[in-house]
């Protein structure tokens, strides 16, 4: 390997200004140039940027939203209502009760303390009222569910009534009063299956 001489005497010329300078004093750029101190730049940072990974839009261990079970919505005290007398037609008052014309939906009394086989719940009938029996009301295949309240002979379609009122028509039997409320206390509409 050669050896240079230390160059204490000697002068250099700077590449960026042409001008004369002690070689000690004198220094190399990143791009290979030879100036004096004074002069020196150090590179941009710009032109060595950090190489950019693209945003982190996942997240680990993720999983699908849940889709929730429908779940009974629980009805007033006495919140049926027979519309007149031999008619079968059944008001309901539930105010935001949420549910859409043509839903079928099945009523049940009050949950029962026990529980059948396999941890379901189990329910009691709605009360007897008006010569409607609770059984005929909580039947098993449900209901079909028009929105708004049945009065005077046909459904009213206010946004008042659609949202707070639904009416449905009992199988078997008919009223023998006009607008008997009903049902007792705990009852609900919901689903016709139930599941956890």
């Amino acid at each position: 390997m050669p050896k240079y001489a230390s160059g204490k005497h000697s002068k250099a010329i700077s590449d960026r200004s042409g001008l004369e300078f002690p070689y000690k004093e004198m220094v190399k750029e990143w791009n290979g140039s030879l100036v004096h101190m004074s002069e020196y730049e150090p590179k941009q940072p710009q032109l060595e940027p950090k190489p950019m990974s693209a945003d982190a839009i996942s997240l680990a261990d993720i999983r699908p939203d849940r889709t929730e079970n429908a779940v009974p919505y629980l009805l007033s005290t006495n919140s049926f209502k027979t519309y007149e007398a031999g008619s079968r037609i059944i008001n309901v008052t539930a105010p935001g009760h949420g549910i859409t014309n043509g839903d079928t939906k099945r009523f049940r009394g009050a949950p029962l303390a026990i529980t059948a086989a396999g941890g379901s719940f189990q329910f009691t009938n709605p009360a007897n009222f008006d010569g409607i029996t609770g059984a005929n009301i909580a039947k098993a295949a449900g209901y079909t569910i028009t929105t708004g309240l049945y009065a005077s002979g046909s459904r009213d379609t206010s946004d008042y009534s659609v949202a707070n009122f639904f009416h449905f028509t009992v199988d078997t039997y008919t009223s023998t009063k006009c607008e008997v409320s009903g049902g007792g206390i705990g009852c609900s509409v919901g689903p016709v299956t139930l599941s956890a």
